[in-house]
């Protein structure tokens, strides 16, 4: 059914149609048609009118916007007026032998007929993008763009509309584009030139337009644009592009994530597909930073109920209305309960029958947990994950994943320790079930909730100075998507018992990182002062991916190994939760004595 913009776009067409016919017969005529020709071009004007209308419509003319006319469109016109125009010389010859019309009508009309619909649609386009007028702008944020391939053609074609942006050139290291001009902006040099042409076109930002390059390639551009002073910022990757969630319009301050050097996972789609697709399948902690993105990368993988369940009513209320405008086709079900609490989570598990269950609930802040609420800690990350284990078995659960951490390893706080012990009780669980168990360690994640880099951005924005324990600690990192895409990954290849370690790649200094933030930011380390505050409670100098008695073997991912770690029995599990379920809460040292029993690569610094 034709709507009214399309009615007027066609009822365009059939005038430009008639006027063509009539402008070439008075070109034939030079302005003076005889009387005998004129009412042949009359006569044979509606067969001209009812065969370009129907080719038009064949080839869809009315399908497209004149906002964004190309060059497909101008070829569907092509086609369309040589399709109608040899219908025309066909059905007149047919008729009458064409013997009052003019040959060179039949030549001229299709020319000018081309020319009238692809010029008003390109006109209009123009008058749209602001080329046909000028108007007093405002003053524009002169920029270099590093890159000069399809990206930044992209990004050049949006940004001439945009009046908050001067692009003055363009750098890539391609030799063969030096001089070459991208939308009116020319190639003026390399990649390593990016402080010359910024002081010489007085430019204070730079925009890399490299969506397709690898993270060491982005991370180069990044230095060499930072290190010449220039404020950086960044289109979104093709992955993005395709997925349509953004623009490549939208530039976004470039990221952490950007300096990390790690490229994308490659992931097993068939075999995600057969462990989540059509299943149910539940998150706990779907609230966190974690849980959320596990949440967000199996939605694309369709299952046919995702249930978020989080203690945190908020963040549960804030993941709900992300998925009702974000992933509108999944059905999710928001429960909100306690994962020590038993009977609410066996409640869920009977009503809606998981399949999958991602267990990323638990308290993570290692110093927050050293003091004061070292009982609740343990309670939580290792009777939740008990009570949530449990549940899965008994409700027929097929694949139980649990998230934990390198800070399980040789373990110095109480948050590793506790994570260990869940851990082991998955191990425990394993034993005579059909619910595959899978745990999966790994290091910090940037920009999770109670992380460095928040708390790095919030002192930047107060001036400074930003407090790092110590000049020599180090940490691996990765993004949260790859952390979540892995944890899914190992999911999927696991056939129970398994402690999948992932590949966490270089670690790197704490410091550096707060280095990077303040030059990213637009400050130097005069403007942000660094201060050194000591280690906290509970915290290592650096992590470990592996205790002492453990090793790991391949697996036929590159990013993930299996860890041999050492397990336990039924009695040790029956002892430990007769000592996590006592009455009476025991003090923090003497918990921290008692847990050198249960772990014994646990060793606290006090």
């Amino acid at each position: 059914m034709i709507n009214s913009r399309s009615l007027i776009v066609l009822l365009h067409d059939v005038a430009a149609a008639a006027v063509a016919w009539f402008l070439a017969y008075l070109l034939r005529f030079n302005f003076d048609i005889p009387a005998f020709y004129m009412q042949g071009m009359l006569r044979e004007l509606w067969i001209v009118l009812l065969l370009d209308t129907t080719a038009f419509c064949l080839y869809g003319l009315y399908r497209g916007m004149w906002r964004f006319a190309s060059l497909p469109d101008l070829k569907r016109i092509l086609l369309a007026v040589g399709l109608a125009s040899l219908c025309v010389i066909a059905v007149l010859n047919m008729t009458h032998r064409m013997a009052d019309t003019p040959r060179a009508v039949l030549v001229l009309s299709p020319i000018l007929l081309v020319c009238m619909m692809g010029g008003s649609r390109f006109l209009y386009r123009s008058f749209k993008d602001g080329h046909l007028i000028t108007v007093a702008a405002p003053e524009r944020s002169r920029v270099i763009v590093m890159g000069a391939g399809a990206g930044a053609s992209l990004l050049l074609r949006d940004l001439v509309v945009n009046p908050a942006w001067q692009v003055v050139g363009l750098l890539d290291d391609d030799t063969q584009k030096k001089g070459r001009n991208l939308s009116g902006v020319t190639v003026v040099g390399s990649l390593n030139e990016v402080a010359n042409y910024a002081r010489r076109f007085d430019v204070r930002q730079a925009i890399i337009a490299m969506p397709s390059a690898t993270a060491s390639e982005r991370r180069r551009a990044v230095e060499l644009a930072t290190d010449a002073g220039l404020s950086v910022l960044t289109v979104p990757g093709f992955d993005q592009l395709l997925s349509g969630k953004v623009s490549i319009s939208q530039i976004c301050r470039i990221e952490l994530d950007d300096l990390l050097g790690r490229e994308a996972v490659c992931l097993d789609i068939q075999g995600l597909h057969e462990l989540l697709g059509g299943s149910v399948v539940m998150v706990t902690g779907a609230g966190g930073s974690i849980g959320s993105e596990l949440c967000r990368q199996i939605a694309a993988f369709e299952p046919s109920l995702l249930i978020f369940f989080e203690a945190n009513e908020y963040a549960i209320y804030k993941l709900e209305q992300e998925f009702l405008s974000g992933f509108p086709g999944i059905q999710t079900v928001c429960a909100v309960g306690d994962v020590k609490c038993a009977p609410r989570v066996e409640q869920i598990m009977r009503r809606f029958s998981p399949k999958v269950v991602f267990h990323a609930a638990a308290y993570k802040h290692v110093p927050l947990l050293e003091q004061v609420n070292v009982w609740e800690a343990l309670r939580n990350n290792v009777i939740g994950t008990y009570a949530v284990a449990r549940a899965s078995i008994d409700y027929g659960v097929r694949k139980f994943v649990l998230i934990s951490t390198d800070k399980a390893v040789n373990p110095t706080s109480v948050m590793g320790a506790s994570k260990r012990l869940a851990e082991m009780v998955c191990q425990v669980l394993q034993k005579n079930t059909v619910t595959r168990f899978e745990i999966v360690r790994f290091g910090n994640v940037l920009g999770s909730t109670g992380s460095v880099i928040p708390k790095f951005r919030e002192q930047i924005a107060r001036g400074g100075p930003i407090t790092v324990t110590h000049p020599e600690v180090i940490r691996y990192f990765m993004s949260i998507p790859e952390a979540a895409q892995l944890v899914l990954q190992a999911g999927a290849m696991g056939n129970g018992g398994e402690i999948f370690v992932l590949d966490m790649g270089s670690p790197i200094k704490i410091v550096d990182l707060a280095r990077n933030l303040i030059c990213l930011s637009g400050f130097s380390e005069n403007d942000i002062k660094i201060e050194f505050t000591g280690l906290r409670s509970g915290e290592k100098l650096f992590e470990e991916l592996l205790a002492d008695d453990e090793h790991t073997e391949r697996t036929p991912h590159p990013k993930l190994r299996i860890v041999a770690a050492q397990g336990a029995d039924q009695a040790w599990l029956d002892e430990l939760l007769q000592w996590l379920n006592q009455t009476i809460m025991p003090e923090d040292d003497r918990v921290k004595r008692d847990l050198t029993h249960w772990v014994p690569n646990y060793s606290s610094p006090q």
